[in-house]
């Protein structure tokens, strides 16, 4: 199983970027995906997830009209849509399914 993510790094608050996750390895089109990050010295937290076929999407309180998860299956890929970033969004963002997770990638948002 593999999980990679791209489309991290650095923003001004306020900005957006847009995180992908290719997995491959496993029935990407069968599983629920989520999202988690994780900001220095604190707990890795759920960000987002969505079942496996879209209907689905729950989000955390801190990104609720802000940040959208989405999926393509046919690419086995996994988005999320970030906007009007935060300071506070600042951590490490993972990919995670199946008990798998990617390796991480970093979102920096300051000024």
């Amino acid at each position: 199983v593999q999980l990679v993510e791209s489309g991290g790094g650095w923003v001004q608050p306020g900005g957006s970027l847009r995180l992908s996750c290719v997995g491959s390895g496993f029935t990407f089109r069968g599983s629920s995906m989520s999202w988690f990050r994780q900001a220095p010295g604190k707990e890795r937290e759920l960000v987002a997830i969505i079942s496996s076929l879209g209907g689905t999407r729950n989000y955390a309180d801190s990104v609720k009209g802000r940040f959208t998860i989405s999926r393509d299956n046919a690419k086995n890929t996994l988005y999320l849509q970030m906007n009007s970033l935060k300071p506070e969004d600042t951590a490490v963002y993972y990919c995670y399914a199946n008990t798998y997770w990617g390796q991480g990638i970093q979102v920096t948002v300051s000024s």
